[in-house]
């Protein structure tokens, strides 16, 4: 076993973790991936709220950067407790940044993936309004257990920051998991991969660049010290009020006017358009604060698909033949 890890990735078995832990190498990294489960990807098994076990990784490699995606998710909603969340979202949150904290002078990054779904019931205006701008500024309401952990843990990044000064960024990432929609009349009104295209105009993010993100946050974290940051595809829309309720009466004549070749793919592979879109992630933010370059805009896909290529990197294809997993553990 290598000694000279420098990456911790936590989660290294779900969706995300895989990821990361596939790509960092690459990059000129060498992660430490732990999980509560065995996997091709998990160096260690411990559960992040194991105290001791924690302890022993950063005494034992000389780790520089914190990737924490290890998670109970919405999906886990319906089958683990509060307690359970609480103990693996706030709890082993907190222990990861208290144990990384010890060597605050080599720490040069700690990156908490949190998710949009913190911002909860401020995502969804009632039919008939414009559909809502999402960016840093919007307050969270969360409407389950997973949305109130994620931003209490949110919360406490930003406590331990201050008290410790290590740089801590949270990156708030969009959809990005393979598996179908979990809303049965999404599922009936689109084919999957039709509605995972759309999505990439408002709520979606290609997982290479969730991953490219992550690294941007890694070199940057030392500069801003302390950061939140919607990680989702920039939107090809602006930001005003016609535009807005335009998306909520009719998005495919605001979709039609920016790619006018879009209606000739839709019929050649028989997809339709959105009755509405009701939110909208804008992700500016981390473009310019982390030079981020995400390559799998709305824009981009569009032209591969016109061009008959993939629209999706290789990685998240190649997570989606793995439907099913648990993404991010």
């Amino acid at each position: 076993m290598s000694s000279s890890y420098d990456v911790l990735v936590t989660g290294s078995a779900g969706h995300l973790g895989t990821a990361l832990m596939l790509s960092l190498p690459s990059l000129g990294f060498k992660p430490l991936g732990i999980d509560i489960l065995s996997s091709p990807t998990t160096t260690l098994v411990g559960s992040v709220s194991d105290r001791d076990f924690i302890a022993s990784l950063f005494d034992s490699y000389p780790i520089r950067h914190v990737l924490h995606a290890a998670t109970l998710h919405k999906p886990h909603v319906g089958s683990h407790s509060k307690e359970q969340f609480i103990s693996t979202n706030i709890v082993g949150t907190l222990i990861l940044l208290e144990e990384s904290s010890r060597f605050r002078a080599q720490i040069e990054s700690f990156i908490f993936f949190s998710t949009t779904s913190t911002f909860g019931m401020a995502l969804s205006p009632k039919s008939g309004h414009p559909a809502a701008w999402i960016d840093e500024s919007v307050v969270p309401v969360p409407k389950n257990i997973y949305g109130v952990t994620k931003v209490a843990a949110e919360d406490m990044c930003a406590l331990m920051q201050k008290q410790s000064g290590m740089p801590v960024l949270v990156l708030r990432t969009s959809r990005f998991f393979p598996e179908e929609d979990d809303d049965e009349d999404r599922r009936a009104a689109m084919a999957d991969e039709n509605l995972k295209v759309l999505e990439l105009a408002y709520r979606r993010c290609d997982l290479e660049d969730i991953v490219s993100a992550s690294v941007c946050a890694m070199g940057r974290a030392k500069d801003i010290l302390w950061g939140k940051y919607i990680i989702s595809a920039p939107p090809p829309f602006s930001n005003d009020i016609q535009t807005l309720n335009a998306l909520n009466r009719n998005p495919a004549e605001v979709l039609r006017k920016e790619f006018p070749e879009l209606d000739i793919v839709f019929e050649e592979k028989g997809w339709k358009h959105l009755a509405r879109i009701d939110r909208v992630y804008d992700s500016s933010r981390a473009v310019k604060d982390l030079g981020w370059n995400p390559k799998y805009t709305f824009e981009k896909t569009v032209q591969r698909l016109v061009r008959g290529e993939q629209w999706k990197s290789d990685l998240t294809a190649e997570g989606d033949y793995q439907k099913g997993a648990v993404f991010v553990r």
